[in-house]
């Protein structure tokens, strides 16, 4: 068996995300702990407690998926559970968390990336006024023709037929009218802050490229997939590229699945929230073994398996 593990990107958040791991696991109290005094704020009481409307923002969902993620994999591996990875990677933020998982940095340096990371991506949100929409049933090629002619960028390409649209609010709004003309199945506009992965986030990539550019990376010990090119990663400094370049240009999820499967991985492991990640991989090719962790009874239920 040849493990590939996933991990969640911004969106699959929810209020109550880690706070069974947490009241369970002493490994995953410490984290938590230590996350809190890291970021010097309750991360902890956010993922545990809300409000939603906090967790929701940038700046601190996307250190709140980036722990639970990373908490879920120490405990997997804690129970001997992970001795068959051979394969990282992550949507979006989740990238950083899988290759904190594949030892490229620690705990604390990846949750210091993650934390700059929705910061300026936040700062970006609130300098512009951009939006999101899901567009269903529809192939990537017609998409792409459909962005160019309303001025809009595709942000996310999940899975076969779901296709995330990202640009100025004006022009999202004028692109979800013209999909109905256009006969596209569904568009749905997204409860989001901003334009996530569109040339609107352009103001966090210089900080983000300098807060990067001395930090320490090793080589990673998983084979990791790049959502910002579908292939892999392993120099320091196409780490370094990929992570900055994941700001602005779309996020090529799919092809990641793709990629890993290619590569001989037979089993894939969500370490995330919602499901959200193994739903996308049944819809990229149904035949692929998945599971996914999320909550104290999913890692519990695995000492039934060593």
């Amino acid at each position: 068996m040849k493990i590939a593990l996933m991990f969640s990107g911004q969106g699959a958040h929810k209020v109550g995300m880690g706070k069974d791991l947490y009241e369970n696991s002493p490994q995953a109290r410490e984290l938590y702990d230590r996350a809190d005094e890291i970021l010097g704020w309750k991360l902890s009481e956010y993922s545990f407690e809300g409000p939603e409307k906090t967790l929701t923002k940038t700046k601190v969902c996307q250190p709140a998926l980036f722990v639970h993620g990373y908490v879920v994999y120490k405990l997997l591996e804690e129970k001997g559970f992970l001795d068959d990875v051979e394969t990282a990677m992550g949507l979006s933020l989740g990238e950083v968390t899988a290759l904190a998982a594949a030892g490229v940095y620690d705990f604390e340096t990846g949750l210091k990336i993650v934390a700059e990371r929705g910061r300026l991506m936040q700062e970006a949100c609130e300098s512009s006024d951009g939006s999101m929409a899901a567009v269903i049933g529809v192939d990537r090629e017609t998409v792409a023709a459909f962005c160019e002619d309303y001025g809009v960028e595709m942000a996310n390409l999940n899975c076969p037929g779901q296709i995330v649209i990202s640009g100025d609010a004006e022009k999202i709004a004028a692109a979800v009218t013209a999909s109905r003309e256009r006969g596209f199945r569904r568009v749905m506009p997204l409860n989001v802050a901003g334009a996530y992965h569109s040339k609107l986030m352009r103001p966090a990539y210089g900080p983000f490229e300098s807060f990067l550019a001395d930090i320490p990376l090793n080589a990673p010990k998983y084979k990791v997939f790049s959502t910002s090119t579908g292939q892999p990663i392993s120099e320091a400094e196409q780490i370094r590229k990929a992570l900055v370049s994941a700001l602005v240009s779309p996020v090529y999820w799919e092809d990641c699945m793709v990629a890993a499967a290619a590569d001989g991985a037979d089993m894939f492991y969500e370490l995330g929230v919602n499901g959200i990640l193994k739903g996308q991989l049944r819809r990229t090719n149904k035949d692929l073994e998945n599971a996914s962790f999320e909550t104290w009874k999913d890692v519990d239920a695995v000492s039934a398996v060593c």
